[in-house]
């Protein structure tokens, strides 16, 4: 039965809806941006560019580095935007668009996430490279999908009792990044994290301008939070999102994040683009090393 029009939606020229791609233009190895005009900052290292596109948020480039061709693209801010991005991803690769049918052979992408992030905890120092090995969702993303099968429910678990969990908010999920992508960009460079994605940069991260939030203790709770060893190490708003969705699907993914904060001593980066840059360097050399 071929999927209906309203449910895989497709432009006028036959590309996916949103990210505005056809299969062609897309690569089996795949980095996300949040921003789009890091795109450009991770391309920049390649050997060449052969193909860009850009619609809304969602700025593509796929070319090749050291030989390897690779994706980039960005995914703006937000679970609610990694739904949006890994949903069509996936449509381009296992989806015959023409026919509107699942392809009988699927394929399986590596998708690599580089970001910005804060530390939670004091030992983790600015400028840092942190590999998010668990990712724990403040967002309620996941539990619109049939994804019991990918959830760590015993920590999920635990960190609501151990945060004394406002039961107004969403249930946390705790998803796990690919182990062979946790290997193979892992290094005495990196720092293995468990990472909390929320839906917000402000009040759900504990930040206070105007607004009073509901727990200004969350964050130390988060920090003190402990499950067989496994601590929160930083915050950001993207990768249960990105694991959670790869997972379902069939993907390998992995978050590589830049720690330009750390909001247990109230320090921030002074050099936050430069930190950037070589995490992306790093990631690429990792990548067809």
């Amino acid at each position: 039965m071929p999927i209906k029009a309203s449910e895989l939606i497709l432009n006028s020229n036959g590309s996916v809806y949103h990210l505005n791609l056809h299969p062609e233009n897309l690569a089996t190895t795949i980095i996300t941006v949040g921003d789009p005009d890091r795109v450009g900052s991770v391309t920049k290292h390649f050997d060449s560019v052969e193909f860009t596109a850009h619609k809304r948020e969602f700025h593509t480039q796929t070319g090749t580095y050291k030989g390897k061709r690779i994706t980039v693209i960005s995914t703006g801010i937000g679970t609610d935007n990694i739904d949006i991005v890994f949903n069509e991803l996936d449509a381009l690769v296992n989806i015959d668009l023409v026919k509107r049918e699942i392809k009988p052979e699927l394929t399986s992408l590596d998708i690599v996430r580089i970001g910005t992030s804060g530390s939670i905890q004091k030992n983790i120092p600015l400028n840092s490279f942190l590999i998010s090995e668990y990712a724990a969702g403040f967002d309620s993303l996941l539990h619109f999908y049939d994804s019991a099968h990918v959830q760590y429910f015993k920590i999920s678990e635990a960190l609501k009792e151990q945060t004394n969990w406002f039961d107004k908010k969403s249930d946390p999920y705790v998803v796990k990044c690919s182990d062979r992508l946790l290997k193979k960009l892992s290094s005495h460079k990196t720092v293995t994290g468990f990472t909390a994605t929320n839906v917000g940069f402000y009040g759900p991260q504990g930040r206070i301008l105007r607004l009073a939030i509901q727990d200004n203790e969350l964050n130390d709770k988060l920090a003190n939070f402990n499950y067989e060893g496994k601590s929160i190490t930083n915050l950001e708003m993207e990768t249960a999102g990105i694991y959670g969705i790869s997972n379902l699907l069939g993907h390998n993914s992995i978050s590589m994040n830049a720690i330009i904060a750390n909001r247990a001593t109230g320090e921030f980066s002074d050099d936050p683009k430069g930190i950037v840059d070589n995490l992306i360097k790093y990631t690429l050399d990792k990548i067809v090393g």
